[in-house]
């Protein structure tokens, strides 16, 4: 906090004492000495600052992990999950909201796609310790059989956009198939992608029988900067191949798309159709 200071209060940063001494004497100190105009502009910007560092720490956040198994676990591992894993989360205060299999051939044998919800980033910090320190954890990890995992879980930390719905299980079928898209947008233009979605994609999507499920952009950089992840979900794979091409084939959807000014992105979304296990909680 003490760097952040310094910068508010510019030309006094000479007179800044060191950085342990307390926030409070700090803007006293130097409060004193301004005229009053300034005196509220600064304080000001020093309470939206504090404001800003504590959103950050306390709001929710969502965590987006894959797991790569070795050759045959993936039954272990989702049993694991399913008889202890889970309740596990819970008991640390990790939110479990959707667990997926890709559809993948190849995939299918051996990734696990899922999202968690913490209350918080520091949340997430706590709540991981006490998970993989909790005895009973440690007992049903050696008990599994799963043991050590191909790679480490790949983590992606993320925050609902604000046009992100809150999603409802409905009526469930057998043949629904969940999508996750991820989109690497075009240097600067990540905010009008956003628009584009927000105004006209979600309400698009809805109208050719794709169902948005929740949009994120991921909290950390460079990825924050022109990252869009979402997921949705179809009705089964042969509709969602319908549904796609109903949608680009839309006029509005092809105006909506010229006149947004996002052009084109960097690269083409990457898609990973997945099917939710038998103990998701999000189907």
């Amino acid at each position: 906090m003490i760097p952040r200071v310094r910068q508010l209060l510019g030309g006094c940063d000479a007179n800044l004492p060191p950085a342990g001494t307390h926030l409070s004497s700090i803007i006293r100190s130097h409060l004193m000495t301004l005229p009053s105009h300034f005196k509220h502009w600064i304080t000001a910007c020093v309470l939206v600052t504090v404001t800003q560092s504590f959103s950050t720490a306390s709001a929710d956040v969502y965590e987006l992990r894959t797991y790569k198994t070795k050759e045959g676990k993936l039954d272990a591992l989702n049993a694991r999950f399913r008889d202890h894993t889970i309740r596990l989360f819970k008991k640390h205060g990790i939110e479990s909201i959707g667990y997926w299999i890709p559809t993948d051939e190849e995939k299918s044998k051996n990734t696990l796609i899922y999202v968690i919800k913490h209350k918080s980033r520091d949340a997430a910090a706590a709540s991981w310790k006490a998970f993989i320190t909790d005895p009973e954890w440690k007992k049903v990890y050696k008990e599994s059989g799963v043991g050590p995992l191909a790679a480490p879980p790949e983590s992606v930390y993320m925050e609902t956009t604000d046009y992100s719905p809150e999603w409802q299980n409905g009526k469930q079928d057998d043949d629904d198939v969940f999508e996750l898209r991820i989109y690497k947008a075009a240097p600067g233009k990540l905010g009008k992608l956003d628009a584009r979605f927000r105004d006209h994609t979600i309400g698009l999507f809805d109208r050719h029988g794709i169902k948005s499920v929740a949009y994120w952009h991921p909290t950390d950089k460079p990825d924050s900067e022109d990252m869009l992840i979402y997921i949705i979900k179809h009705d089964s794979r042969q509709a969602a191949g319908e549904s796609w091409k109903a949608f680009i084939a839309d006029p509005d959807w092809k105006k909506a798309a010229k006149e947004s000014g996002v052009g084109r992105l960097a690269k083409p979304p990457a898609s990973t159709y997945m099917k939710a296990t038998d103990y998701s909680a999000l189907k």
